[in-house]
């Protein structure tokens, strides 16, 4: 009998102390920051998710994952956070319409001051993904945090760059989304709705697309992230167990479609800009991050698979820029035969793509 694995699982990292920090956001939502101790070590590591992910992307049990990797060279003190976009919360299915603007101000500060208390003055680098990538650089380059060393950024950075279909979906989903089919959210999981509901026939309808799989997760993800078939991934770069039924939906949940207003506003934009330039809650952040970008000296290695069907050329196109405005500080890696997050859960990732990421930590490292 074929081995399920447990939703929300631990067993993939082995060997480390693990403790559970919750905390709490200026605008009340409680959040967690999970501790994997192994060693102890002069760095810290924390390791953000993207949109309808979670913590659980870099503790898979499928295949050597990222955090037990960089326990095992020398990062013995590695930390997960899981915003308010992980799919661990009931955030992503409420009607909050919140934005990246959000997390910028709230949840990714609040974060690094309770790793702080734990933590000290040590030094702390950062590795993050999709829209954890972007919400974070929003936050240190936006003066919202500072005391980071250095960070890594994988897929998208400060200037979201998206494939022309991606550009439409954006334009005209979230309206037809919310007032045409009455959802506020998307999820993987609507192949699973009751039969000639909304949800499980808009779920069919994207599965008669992709003829690639015969996975109504994959299709929906590809759906919500993306242009290609399959869109966040190569499928020849997932271990076999993460086709399982259901692991996908596991590891990529729920989607607000209001972060999809956002996302459209930056790509319109070329630029991370505010959602809502009025709103007071995010009065100490500036609209245009990318504006004081030259002044931040946090070194960040943007990193991105050269078959980037979700976030295209992002990455590639904010190191240029911010390596303008800093030369010499920021670093670039393109890794073939990667797409959009199978450099961080891919089966062969330990030996393609995170001894990229540990040269780098390395170097910015005591």
């Amino acid at each position: 009998m074929e081995h399920r694995i447990p939703r929300y699982t631990l067993e993939g990292v082995t060997g480390a102390e693990v403790s559970v920090h919750p905390f709490s956001t200026e605008d009340e939502l409680g959040l967690t920051l999970t501790r994997f101790h192994g060693a102890e070590s002069d760095d810290v590591v924390l390791l953000i998710h993207g949109l309808t992910s979670s913590s659980d992307m870099f503790i898979m049990p499928e295949h050597r994952n990222l955090v037990g990797f960089l326990l095992d060279s020398g990062f013995g003190d590695v930390w997960t956070l899981d915003f308010r976009m992980s799919n661990r919360f009931p955030y992503n299915m409420e009607t909050r319409r919140q934005s990246l603007d959000d997390i910028a101000a709230f949840d990714h500060p609040a974060a690094m001051t309770e790793l702080r208390r734990h933590v000290g003055a040590r030094r702390i680098h950062v590795i993050a993904h999709c829209l954890g990538s972007v919400s974070f650089q929003m936050s240190l380059f936006g003066g919202a945090l500072d005391g980071v060393t250095s960070m890594v950024a994988n897929s998208v950075g400060l200037t979201p760059r998206v494939p022309a279909w991606s550009r439409v979906k954006l334009l005209l989903g979230p309206a037809l989304l919310e007032y045409g089919l009455g959802v506020s959210y998307l999820d993987p999981r609507f192949s699973e709705a009751p039969p000639f509901t909304r949800r499980r026939m808009l779920s069919r309808l994207v599965s008669f697309f992709h003829p690639e799989c015969r996975e109504p997760a994959c299709h929906m993800q590809s759906f919500m992230w993306g242009s290609g078939r399959p869109a966040m991934y190569r499928h020849a770069n997932l271990a076999p167990r993460t086709h399982v039924h259901e692991r996908l939906a596991d590891l990529n949940g729920a989607a607000d479609v209001n972060y999809y207003r956002h996302m459209r506003k930056m790509a319109m934009a070329g630029r991370a800009v505010k959602c809502d330039p009025g709103n007071p809650l995010h009065d100490r952040l500036p609209e245009d991050y990318l504006a004081e970008a030259g002044q931040v000296e946090t070194p960040v290695l943007f990193m991105t698979g050269d078959h980037n069907d979700v976030f295209a050329d992002s990455n590639i196109v904010c190191h240029r820029i911010l390596s303008k405005r800093a030369p010499g500080l920021h670093e670039l890696q393109i890794v073939p035969g990667y797409g959009h997050i199978d450099p961080l859960i891919g089966k062969n990732a330990h030996v393609d793509v995170f001894p990229r990421i540990l040269d780098f930590l390395k170097r910015h490292a005591g």
